[in-house]
């Protein structure tokens, strides 16, 4: 089922720069749909970037886990084959 929608000039121009970024990528036509489409998919993916500093902890925190880090590390031993 499609649907319309209305979008302004600016946005209409970013959407046609959008598409032929998409199309220089993959060599090939794309839609304006399959762009939109394409920006959507990835923008659910989740980077794990956007969590950095969303981790609040106290500095005793920070010192218990990087000394349960430290202790692990030393007590790792690679496996061989």
């Amino acid at each position: 089922m499609e649907k319309t929608i209305k979008v302004d000039e600016n946005t209409y121009r970013m959407l046609n720069e959008l598409v032929g970024e998409i199309r220089a990528e993959e060599k090939r036509p794309v839609s304006i749909n399959e762009a939109l489409s394409k920006v959507l998919k990835e923008k659910k993916k989740r980077n794990i970037m956007d969590f950095a500093g969303s981790w609040e902890m106290s500095d005793s925190e920070e010192k218990r886990t990087k000394a349960g880090l430290k202790k692990a590390w030393s007590e790792w031993k690679p496996k061989s084959f």
